[in-house]
């Protein structure tokens, strides 16, 4: 046995020392410049940093939106892929083209996806087209604050698939005879769902939560190939701000930028997971 654990650290000591030289010490690394001045010397001024970045109105613009496009973003991601995948499920095996299709936004590059999305929300495209025949006027969806629905849209678009992928698995992992013997006993549908298809996709259910949060929280990427470095205030997120400061070299108030945002996203997830744990001991 002895012998077995060691040959196991032999295979897991270049994922570690990778792990370790790109990620741990740079983490860490980073944490020490928060704290320091930025110059020449590099002298420590502890918490001043901090202090002068959560007072930056562009840093608290930038969080405000990035907290609320997650807020919206994700239970939209995490209610329309349960429902696209209890959907799937019922029509199997024939739905095995709709779950290919629903997952190629995800593999697909951002940037082809993107220049679909510029085509469709101009001001003579798709979505002005459908306004229009609606009665309505037409909207300068790539301006203003109206840039909010087409980047929201967008987001769901590209993560609806793998969220779907995995409740798709949760769903079909539910063994068969408990829908059987539900329906002997006399139990409908909202029943089924609500004893047997909820606990038993819990875990699989909150994994999904979390990894469309943490997604969300990387909206950047969206708002920067239609924004710009500087979007409009409505859309404007952290990560703007940090880009921005790296950009003019700014390295501590980058840092600190994401230190405190770390620590945020620890305290939310920690307060998730205390929720998720407490939820599945009153279901079990």
């Amino acid at each position: 046995m002895f012998t077995h654990k060691k040959s196991v650290w032999l295979y897991l000591l270049p994922g570690l020392l990778g792990i370790t030289v790109f990620y741990i010490v740079p983490f860490l690394g980073g944490i020490w410049y928060s704290f320091t001045d930025g110059s020449y010397k590099n002298a420590f001024v502890w918490f001043d940093n901090y202090k002068a970045v959560w007072q930056n109105e562009m840093f608290q613009l930038g969080l405000k939106n990035t907290m609320e496009l997650s807020l919206i973003c994700t239970p939209l991601v995490w209610v329309l892929s349960f429902i696209v995948a209890m959907l799937l499920n019922r029509i199997k095996p024939k739905g095995a083209f709709f779950r290919n299709s629903v997952l190629m936004p995800y593999l697909m590059p951002s940037s082809a996806i993107l220049l679909i999305w510029l085509v469709a929300f101009d001001f003579g495209g798709v979505a002005n087209r459908l306004v229009t025949a609606l009665g309505a006027g037409r909207v300068s969806w790539l301006e203003g604050s109206a840039l909010r629905f087409p980047i929201i849209l967008l987001f769901v678009w590209k993560n609806l698939g793998f969220s779907v992928i995995i409740f798709l698995a949760a769903l079909q992992s539910i063994p068969k005879p408990l829908y059987e013997y539900a329906r002997l006993e006399g139990a409908g549908f909202f029943r089924q769902a609500f004893s047997i298809t909820l606990p038993m996709v819990a875990p699989s259910a909150f994994l999904v939560f979390v990894m469309a949060w943490i997604n969300a929280f990387k909206i950047f990427k969206e708002v920067y190939f239609i924004g710009g470095a500087y979007p409009d205030p409505s859309v404007y997120t952290l990560q703007n701000y940090m880009n921005n400061m790296f950009s003019k070299l700014n390295y501590q108030n980058v840092t600190t930028a994401a230190y405190s945002f770390a620590v945020l996203v620890f305290l939310l997830f920690g307060i998730l997971f205390l929720i998720q744990r407490k939820l599945q001991k009153n279901i079990s």
